[in-house]
């Protein structure tokens, strides 16, 4: 079928075609990716930037002494 597609078409650009074929791969890599994630790793990277996780340096006692 690709076959007589590709020559009914004429004059085709192999390195074009090479290209499509790599473009529609990663597409389909990439939605597999993204909706084969949980859930719950969906709301926790949404939540990371809202979270606290620098933590803030304790005072320190300068004097030694107790």
């Amino acid at each position: 079928m690709f076959k007589h597609i590709l020559a009914n078409a004429g004059d085709i650009n192999w390195m074009a075609i090479f290209a499509l074929l790599t473009f529609f791969l990663l597409f389909v890599i990439s939605a597999v990716a993204v909706f084969g994630r949980s859930k719950e790793y969906i709301q926790k990277m949404a939540n990371m930037p809202l979270e606290d996780s620098i933590s803030q340096p304790k005072e320190i006692s300068l004097n030694h002494e107790k």
